[in-house]
């Protein structure tokens, strides 16, 4: 850091040099001067983070009295320092430094999918569920084969490096979709659209992984289904997404009866610390990671089943506050980190990108939400807010991270640059539209007598990122 540059400016001038004793004390007075103001990249880094998140969370309220969420003012202020400050980025680029942005992004989502488990009230039946069941049935799958196809057709992208494409764009974000998401446990009936979008958010992520992997074969071994396709469907689709789910079931259930229900006289539940949130979620995902099965459906449906132990319990109330500070938190920090890489990966941007990154926004999300929607109980306005209020994010950057660490893509840099890119549009269409859709549905909701009460402006804005 700064200090060590100023010891070995100090170290060459006295043996270059060779001072006398009294010329030495000036020369080394000199060089801790210039120790004590060498600003270090690192610090810089620090400043300008700080300052992006006091911008984005503070500037808003200035000008509306409910601002849209911060997450494009994030990465705008991101976009800034990296301009004002080029050297910043350099040990965070994700095309040379993969590994950081994938255990980054890895924490975010799993503390996430947990979270948004344990806030679901009512799991409902067979009715709520069909949207969330087709949303994953059709419309995830027809997502990934649109995009894998506009990016080997329209941006030149190998076989391997397209399908890898699609299956990091397809996934929604249960992390930066909060308007759109159920609010905090204990806040009574789930309302239907929230809780599609929910619960698509809390599964896809887990259940894209396998089209990640399928991308991983392709790429390493080639297109020869006769080298792969048994091994994919037998160990990447099957036993691991049985595995993640009944070991996030087992040990959901064992999280809810230690916390809350075993012993009933002596429960941590009145007086437990918050962070038994990370620590459920760290052993849910650790455990099926080690099983060799998908952590992210573990961490989701672990926060599910621990919610049914006392499913009306305040303690629940603590658990969500707690995971869901933390998760805003190093969201944020990643949203700007990644905003300030996005300078870096705008040589690698071209026209093809903005096609597939607009396209999968205002065409493909849309049109599969509608196609996968069909059938549903959902009237038509609450199926065109599902379908367009797919946003993407966290989980898009941690899939492509860690395909960049196992294999090396051709298109690796082009990649980036447009998930990137993607991302950030997301943010900003689905972010200054998403308050005033959410408002509309919930009077709409409300007035039709399926919520015993409407939301207050107090629960709008504790919804809000």
């Amino acid at each position: 850091m700064g200090g060590a540059n100023g010891d070995t400016r100090l170290d060459a001038a006295i043996t270059n040099h060779k001072p006398t004793p009294q010329a030495s004390n000036s020369v080394q007075e000199h060089a801790m001067e210039e120790a004590k103001f060498g600003f270090d990249a690192y610090h810089i880094l620090l400043v300008a983070l700080g300052a992006s998140l006091l911008v984005s969370y503070w500037l808003p309220h200035l000008f509306v009295r409910r601002p849209p969420a911060a997450t494009a003012l994030l990465m705008a202020c991101g976009m800034v320092g990296s301009l004002l400050f080029p050297g910043i980025v350099v040990g965070i680029d994700p095309t040379k430094n993969p590994a950081i942005w994938e255990i980054a992004a890895e924490l975010v989502v799993i503390v996430v999918l947990f979270a948004t488990g344990l806030r679901i009230d009512d799991l409902g039946g067979l009715r709520l569920w069909r949207p969330t069941i087709r949303l994953l049935a059709i419309t995830m799958p027809l997502t990934i084969a649109a995009i894998a196809f506009l990016g080997w057709s329209v941006a030149g992208m190998t076989l391997g490096g397209a399908i890898l494409l699609g299956a990091v764009l397809a996934p929604t974000d249960p992390v930066l979709a909060g308007d759109l998401q159920i609010g905090p446990p204990l806040e009574g009936k789930e309302h239907p659209v929230r809780f599609a979008l929910t619960t698509e958010a809390g599964l896809n992520d887990g259940l894209a992984f396998p089209f990640v992997y399928l991308a991983l074969h392709i790429a390493s071994q080639g297109a020869n289904p006769g080298l792969w396709l048994t091994e994919w469907i037998a160990w990447d689709v099957l036993y691991r997404i049985l595995v993640g789910t009944g070991l996030g079931i087992v040990i959901g259930w064992l999280l809810g009866r230690i916390l809350i229900a075993v012993p009933a006289w002596n429960t941590i539940a009145p007086s437990g610390p918050g962070v038994l949130a990370l620590a459920g979620v760290f052993l849910a995902y650790g455990v099926v990671e080690l099983a060799e099965g998908y952590g992210f459906i573990a961490a989701f449906i672990a926060g599910v089943v621990c919610r049914r132990a006392e499913a009306r319990h305040q303690f629940h109330k603590q658990l969500h506050a707690f995971a869901s500070s933390i998760e805003h938190a190093i969201t944020a920090i990643l949203l700007v980190l990644l905003g300030s890489v996005m300078p870096s990966l705008w040589p690698y941007l071209d026209w093809s990108h903005t096609v597939i990154g607009f396209g999968l926004i205002l065409v493909i999300r849309p049109t599969t939400g509608m196609l996968g929607l069909i059938g549903t109980p959902l009237s038509l306005r609450a199926k065109a807010v599902v379908a367009i209020y797919g946003v993407r994010g966290i989980g898009s950057l941690y899939y492509l991270a860690y395909a960049s660490t196992h294999v090396e893509f051709v298109d690796e840099g082009p990649l980036w640059a447009l998930v990137a890119f993607t991302i950030f549009a997301s943010t900003v269409f689905h972010g200054l539209t998403a308050t005033a859709t959410v408002e509309v549905l919930d009077r709409e909701y409300a007035k039709d007598g399926n919520s015993e009460t409407q939301p207050s402006a107090e629960e709008l804005e504790g919804r809000r990122r």
